[in-house]
């Protein structure tokens, strides 16, 4: 009796030994389609197609035949050898076989079929070792044993699963993809070629990647993995490859985006960022002209009314803009609407010439960036209307909008006399007689005025500058604001963010360089036309003080001028900076 319970107590502390060695991960997996293996009888040494493998258990003869270790060839050749601790079986899973092996009952049981235990397999100091003749059977492997250098040579070819589904008569699509170059530098693009196909020529609806990055920042080997699924539902097997990155700078993480972003395209980024790169940058010289010729009229104070009356009024004669936004903060709907009104003898034409309108919103930065957009959009008009002498006549009325929501307007004018220009707010019938009824409301904080400057060119040099520099709008240190005067309160007064006033800024003969904004006051929505083009900004949703940057143009180094045009869009918060990044030839 105490020689079985020693023997038991023995094969205990093996199989715990065997547990902790099948389990553990084999740092030697290979996978590739075929195998080539040497493994030298009582030695620790082997290789794996030219790999040196150091075995903790080596192969050994065995009654006269070749024992190899169990678990080294299941992750070598490709199939599992796992402890069951609920059975207390050890399985093995080659291709179509199923394997279990019992050390505490001595059997092997191939597919439901038993055989001795000691016949197959041996463990040897804690390892499971078993017969090469027998295993390799099952296998498909190819062996042979070099009796003069006591080593037994292994080949194996891993046969390719099969797609073909024949409960569908159809096949699984296969994933497979390459890379166009061999390695990569550092932040150098990837070019990934896909060669998934699917042989019923269904075509593939998805591919589901892992991994796959359009850049890589450091050095190495970074795996990447596709599968794809076809019509049928039918995924593909997991195809893996790697993207080999050297040590070679090509661009860096914060360089990467300002080249390879599409124009119109959003680079998130972080404060760190920000401060070591974008933050306090050189101001780009610039020649500034404040354009007079077309007064502007800016009411927007008081910016919510809460009762009806005149927001804002004065008189132009010749060129004027017309700029107002408002905000509904009665408790009823209400109608704006600007009138003209000629105090003159004679009849006065007025002609619009260009306008930016946009339905009432609740949304403020939503209101001011659309109609930012048709006012810069330029498109053409020839409206006219002629006021009689001592007459008030409707010159534009906006739909009726309701308490919290807002009107953004602009409105560029032509008369050949004088003209009242009344911006009113009513719930009441628009009559002849309404802009002598209504009372003038009073300012509460916000621009209002008539201001002489509608336009401010700025002429920069950007031929030859090579460090990123910066333009600001609306800090009123480099970009002051322009002054004028409100006729309702008898005072000189500045228009504080510009609003209104258009931006024409313009470069000959530009350098190749990136030019991106920046917000820095806050909550930021509004377009740029840059050479023609309207670039929104964003393209959806808002973008807020230094939390990135978005590309408004790249310009090669060949064209003849670039020309942006901007104009403070209303819910915006200022300043921001246009971003001026030079990009060098990239090989």
């Amino acid at each position: 009796m105490n020689v079985v319970r020693k023997e038991m107590i023995a094969l205990l502390a093996v199989l715990i030994f065997l547990v902790s060695t099948i389990t553990a991960p084999a740092a030697h997996a290979v996978s590739t389609s075929s195998s080539f293996i040497l493994l030298y009888i009582d030695k620790s040494e082997a290789f794996v197609n030219q790999e040196q493998i150091h075995l903790e258990s080596p192969s050994t003869i065995i009654d006269g035949s070749t024992f190899v270790p169990a678990k080294f060839l299941g992750d070598t050749l490709g199939f599992q050898v796992e402890w069951n601790d609920l059975s207390r079986t050890i399985q093995m899973s080659p291709p179509g076989t199923n394997i279990v092996l019992d050390p505490d009952h001595k059997t092997v049981t191939t597919n439901e079929v038993d055989i001795p235990f000691k016949s197959v397999a041996a463990i040897v100091n804690g390892k499971l070792l078993v017969k090469l003749t027998w295993l390799a059977d099952y296998m498909g492997a190819k062996y042979t044993y070099n009796s003069e250098l006591r080593r037994v040579e292994i080949v194996h070819f891993k046969a390719p699963e099969g797609i073909y589904i024949d409960q569908d008569s159809n096949s699984r699509p296969v994933a497979k993809f390459a890379t166009a170059k061999p390695t990569y530098r550092l932040g150098e693009p990837v070019k990934y070629l896909d060669l998934s196909y699917d042989p019923d020529a269904e075509g593939i609806v998805s591919f589901d990647w892992t991994g796959k990055q359009e850049a890589f920042f450091k050095a190495g080997q970074y795996p990447v993995t596709l599968t794809v699924k076809d019509g049928h539902g039918h995924v593909s097997k997991l195809f893996k490859s790697f993207v080999t990155v050297v040590n070679e700078p090509y661009l860096s993480e914060v360089e990467y985006p300002i080249y390879m972003k599409p124009v119109g395209g959003f680079i998130k980024t972080n404060w760190t960022t920000i401060w070591s790169h974008f933050n306090e940058l050189p101001l780009l010289p610039k020649d500034v002209k404040e354009v007079q010729g077309r007064t502007l009229l800016v009411s927007d104070s008081p910016e919510e009314f809460t009762t009806s009356g005149i927001l804002y009024q004065d008189n132009i004669n010749g060129k004027g803009r017309l700029y107002a936004d408002h905000i509904n903060g009665t408790q009823q709907k209400m109608t704006f609407a600007i009138f003209a009104t000629n105090n003159t003898d004679k009849p006065i034409t007025i002609k619009t010439t260009n306008k930016g309108e946009v339905y009432p919103s609740v949304y403020a930065n939503l209101i001011g960036s659309e109609a930012s957009v048709d006012f810069l959009l330029n498109n053409v008009y020839t409206d006219t209307m002629t006021v009689p002498p001592k007459a008030s006549y409707v010159y534009a009325k906006l739909p009726d909008f309701y308490p919290g929501q807002g009107v953004n307007l602009f409105y560029d004018v032509e008369t050949d006399g004088e003209l009242q220009m009344s911006f009113i707010a009513t719930e009441k019938m628009l009559t002849p007689t309404i802009v002598k009824e209504l009372p003038l409301l009073s300012f509460n904080g916000h621009v209002r005025g008539t201001f002489p400057v509608s336009e401010i060119e700025w002429k920069i040099d950007a031929t030859s500058f090579t460090k990123a520099s910066r333009l600001t709008i609306g800090d009123n240190k480099t970009d002051p604001f322009v002054k004028g005067y409100d006729v309702m309160r008898k005072q000189v007064v500045e228009n504080g963010g510009n609003y209104g006033v258009v931006y024409k800024i313009h470069a000959d003969k530009p350098r190749k360089m990136a030019v991106m904004i920046m917000a820095r006051g806050g909550v930021f929505k509004g377009p740029f036309k840059i050479n023609g083009e309207i670039i929104p900004v964003p393209y959806s949703g808002v973008i807020t003080a230094f939390d990135g940057l978005e590309v408004l143009a790249r310009t090669t180094g060949t064209e003849d001028a670039l020309d942006i045009e901007f104009t403070p869009p209303a819910g915006s918060a200022f300043p921001i900076d246009l971003i001026f990044y030079p990009l060098e030839d990239l090989k």
